[in-house]
């Protein structure tokens, strides 16, 4: 079997994970739930894989760690967003 090909379907299951997570909070605007320090910490992970398929030149790592660090970065935003509208004082 072509290694490429199980980087690809590896790359899109884990990035697509945090996809019912994202239409979950857009749908109900709470994300309270959702552990900002996981989020972060998953974020700092990105980022070093994003780093490491950079020095590697491998695009299937570039690309999943660019879409999981998009996502991730919009499911915090956001949270912080609904958390800051849940909070006003009309």
């Amino acid at each position: 079997m072509e290694w490429k090909i199980v980087g690809v379907i590896a790359a899109i299951s884990t990035t697509s994970g945090f996809i019912p997570q994202l239409i979950r909070g857009i749908r109900t605007k709470r994300l309270e739930d959702v552990s900002p320090i996981m989020y972060m910490l998953m974020i700092f992970g990105f980022i070093m894989w994003l780093f490491y398929g950079m020095h590697l030149r491998d695009v299937i790592i570039i690309g999943a760690n660019v879409v999981a660090l998009t996502f991730s970065s919009f499911i915090l935003i956001l949270r912080h967003k609904y958390l800051k509208q849940k909070n006003k004082v009309y």
